[in-house]
């Protein structure tokens, strides 16, 4: 059976079984009639595949009379950033993010250099079926103009964020082991690490698009690049996923920071500088709102996936934000989640606290989450999560996004899936025996 997603991410599949050419004309032909006229920037993570799905997508986006402007292989960051600064009419990434090898995927975005709202993703979904009935006439075709400053663009405004000392962060010379999967990584991050002073010993960048191992930057998946951090004695270990939204870090022992503490540390770091509400999403760790009491700041949830929360930072006017996932935003520089960002705050971080990786995650809260699923078969997802919510109706309950309790000493969030007979369950607690146990009774319920 074809594996094809549309969904508020974009539209994903694997290439040949379900994203096919027709499906790629027929996404970017709708999508430049929700843009209208205008030009449109398009880049690609570098993935075997991105040449092809680039291919179809300019000449879709030509033929419907816009004008391209391609930035090549960079991080969807880049994008982002790009289309605000060249006042675009929209934006494709050609990536499936950390899918492996034989994935691929159109992520778009709206004018504002931000992925589509709810609401804008209904009315790109509505102009689907009628997309490749209108083309433009021989005389009124767009152009592609290929565009090779969208990273530099990208990597200045990182390095001239607010409370971001380049300078002092030069003087640590730190020393970076690099693992960028060979994605587009590779063509960003070594060189914003070189202009941070750092030296650095780059792991999977060699440019090829092929991913050597799993993409999604899991301690599971990141053995090799764990060693390679105690082998070199680096400072720290940067590892990104093809498309460079994700950060996950490494102490210099060798031992995965956490991905949760990626935000955390941001976090603190930023409201140290500059206080403001924050905003995670509904499965990020409650390790955030200590930081933020710290502080004097309030966090908000949002439901799962950036759109959600960028929508949700505008309202509260945030001054960061993020995902539990290593995903940072910084308003400043992107309302969409950055690596690069993600990458700077945290050397700026390390330099003001003047200690080691291991150290800064130390004096973090503590916290471990469990990530589980169950299969339901045939039973009623929403009326499984109706009967919890009763059964648990006197604690603090969110339904914004299924179903999140907060509990004193723990919280649990259950989501169904919309491609699975399936309930995710993620609880967190303050020990990893704790969140299991609760896992398991929470599960337990479920079944019975």
């Amino acid at each position: 059976m074809p594996t094809l997603m549309i969904s508020i991410s974009g539209i994903r599949g694997i290439v040949g079984d379900g994203l096919d050419p027709e499906v790629i004309v027929r996404s970017t032909a709708a999508f430049a009639d929700f843009c209208g006229k205008g030009k449109i920037v398009v880049g690609s993570d570098g993935r075997i595949s991105g040449e092809m799905v680039r291919n179809l997508v300019n000449g879709t986006l030509i033929a419907k009379g816009n004008d391209v402007i391609d930035i090549g292989i960079c991080p969807t960051p880049t994008v982002l950033f790009n289309v605000k600064h060249l006042n675009a009419a929209g934006g494709i990434q050609i990536s499936a993010s950390h899918n492996p090898n034989e994935w691929n995927a159109l992520k778009l975005l709206n004018s504002n250099g931000e992925f589509l709202s709810p609401e804008e993703n209904i009315k790109f979904l509505q102009m689907m079926d009628d997309a490749t009935r209108n083309f433009a006439p021989w005389d009124k075709l767009g152009k592609v103009i290929d565009y090779n400053k969208g990273l530099d663009n990208h990597i200045n405004a990182v390095l001239k964020m607010d409370y971001a000392d380049v300078e002092k962060i030069k003087e640590k010379k730190f020393k970076v082991l690099l693992d960028c999967i060979n994605g587009a990584g590779a063509y960003s991050m070594p060189k914003l690490l070189k202009k941070l002073g750092c030296k650095v010993i780059e792991l999977n960048c060699d440019k090829s698009g092929v991913f050597p191992r799993l993409p999604e930057p899991i301690p599971e998946n990141l053995t090799e690049t764990l060693e390679a951090v105690k082998k070199h004695k680096a400072d720290i270990g940067i590892v990104v996923d093809p498309d460079v939204d994700r950060l996950v870090l490494i102490t210099e022992e060798g031992e995965p920071f956490g991905e949760e503490n990626t935000i955390t540390q941001a976090v603190k770091y930023y409201l140290s500088k500059r206080k403001g509400n924050v905003v995670v999403n509904l499965s990020t760790t409650r390790a955030v709102d200590d930081v933020a009491k710290e502080f004097g700041c309030t966090v908000y949830r949002a439901p799962v996936g950036e759109a959600n929360v960028v929508k949700k930072m505008k309202e509260v006017n945030a001054v960061i934000g993020g995902e539990g996932s290593g995903g940072v935003i910084l308003p400043d520089v992107n309302f969409g989640r950055d690596a690069l960002v993600g990458t700077l705050l945290t050397l700026q971080h390390l330099t003001k606290a003047r200690c080691k990786m291991s150290t800064l995650k130390k004096n973090l809260p503590e916290y471990y989450i469990v990530k589980k699923k169950i299969e339901i078969g045939s039973a009623n997802p929403d009326e499984l999560l109706k009967r919890f919510m009763e059964k648990y109706r006197t604690e603090k309950i969110n339904l914004e996004d299924g179903l999140r309790i907060d509990f004193e000493d723990h919280w649990v969030h259950l989501r169904k899936s919309n491609t699975e007979p399936i309930v995710r369950c993620i609880v967190e607690a303050k020990s990893k025996d704790e969140a299991e146990k609760f896992a398991e009774k929470y599960l337990g319920e479920i079944k019975n």
